[in-house]
């Protein structure tokens, strides 16, 4: 059986189709209140702050999945991340289970050096620190041999459905609704963006490909980076229309930040727009030549014509 952790999430649910299709149908969902995706599909109520919900949660799995999402809210992300992963280490520890970790890169410096799998961690700002801990908790258990695990590092995402990115919401979802797209900070910065579907079945092949584990892989994306600008000028040849954007400067979502807590929150991630983002995933590219890569031309024809 293999079971997924913070089963409500886009990048759970398609993860789950992907189980379902290439691997098995013997698969749990798991969170607070988790919703089939497929008929066959086992739910599980559990709350992974709990240790021994966690560990019932576990039981009887070959591998878990631990894709938990939290909102943007520093104070929580401090509260429960580190406990939730030090309670599901334990629960795979105890029932001999593989671990499957599904990370961000919110710990990586603020720079425009690629990010590779072995990039120092330089957190800035309270949720980057809350990242580095969990992260280099996994690491440590790992490096000790206590527990057979792979993390799985993904930049930000954009895609179908229910896909919580300031890149869906600021530029993709406003154009789709004919609306002035919002860019933050530059529009002349490379952006690395993965298409949620294939990080979920990236996901799903790194657990299930046994020399993968005891290492961090960066999930596939399309290596032809591209600006907000060159992005918008795709969507814009896709309908047939003139596009025009307004870049939102980082002093915009400061003196909001005043009044709005969510983008309050969101201003430790403002800095990173400011330079290119490079994130590479040479490392999975290479080990898995036939994975196919879903390019941003093709991601956003996708999401403008659905």
């Amino acid at each position: 059986m293999q079971t997924i952790l913070g089963a409500n999430g886009q990048i759970a649910a398609e993860l789950t189709r992907y189980l379902h299709d290439n691997v098995t149908d013997d698969i749990r969902l798991v969170s607070r209140n988790p919703r089939k995706v497929h008929e066959t599909d086992q739910l599980f109520k559990a709350n992974l702050m709990d240790p021994d919900a966690a560990a019932a949660a576990v039981e009887g799995s070959d591998i878990a999945y631990l894709t938990v999402g939290l909102p943007m809210d520093s104070h929580l992300w401090e509260q429960q991340f580190p406990t939730m992963m030090a309670n599901t280490v334990a629960a795979c520890r105890k029932h001999g289970t593989k671990l499957v970790f599904f990370d961000n890169t919110y710990m990586y410096p603020r720079t425009a050096a690629p990010q590779v799998e072995d990039t120092a961690f330089q957190p800035v700002g309270r949720k980057a620190a809350v990242r580095a801990k969990i992260a280099t908790m996994l690491l440590d258990e790992m490096r000790a041999g206590t527990i057979e695990a792979v993390i799985c590092r993904a930049p930000e995402f954009y895609g179908p459905g229910k896909t919580q990115s300031l890149t869906n919401t600021a530029v993709f979802d406003r154009i789709k609704q004919g609306k002035r797209p919002m860019v933050p900070i530059s529009a002349h910065t490379r952006r690395s963006l993965i298409w949620t579907p294939d990080a979920s079945r990236a996901m799903g092949l790194l657990g299930n490909t046994p020399d993968a584990y005891g290492q961090t892989w960066h999930l596939p994306i399309d290596p032809h980076r591209l600006t907000y600008a060159e992005m918008i000028g795709i969507a814009a040849e896709i309908l047939g229309r003139d596009i025009h954007y307004r870049t939102v400067p980082s002093a915009v979502f400061s003196l909001v930040g005043l009044f709005n807590r969510s983008v309050k929150e969101a201003n430790e991630l403002m800095p990173r727009y400011r330079r290119d983002n490079v994130f590479d995933s040479t490392k999975f590219a290479t080990r898995f030549p036939d994975f196919d890569v879903t390019t941003y031309r093709e991601g956003i024809a996708e999401l403008l014509e659905r």
